[in-house]
């Protein structure tokens, strides 16, 4: 073989090898490199009292995931508070209780 062509082809495998490691090497710079943000369960937040409970008083007492949800259930109409809930209940005994007239 000529010396040309065995040249060539070490210089060739040699710059495929350089390429190859250079690739690792970027992906690993980029792997150590890169934020990874903790995700938290959603569950999670249920343990931890709102972020806005020192500025709003209507937040005072709930958890993460219920403020979430707050606007939600003040748009349907849902009870706010427990003594509201316990309001609506006897309303609702009351109404049940009532002697309806059928015709």
């Amino acid at each position: 073989m000529k010396s040309s062509t065995m040249n060539m082809i070490v210089g060739s495998a040699l710059s495929a090898g350089g390429v190859l490691l250079a690739t690792k090497a970027y992906k690993q710079r980029q792997q150590e490199s890169a934020k990874v943000i903790e995700d938290r369960d959603t569950w999670e937040a249920d343990r931890f009292e709102s972020v806005d409970a020192d500025k709003v008083p209507e937040e005072k007492g709930l958890t993460q995931l219920d403020s979430a949800h707050r606007n939600d259930w003040v748009a349907n109409g849902f009870p706010r508070t427990h003594e509201e809930r316990r309001r609506l209940e006897e309303e609702a005994k009351w109404v049940d209780s009532y002697p309806h007239k059928t015709t």
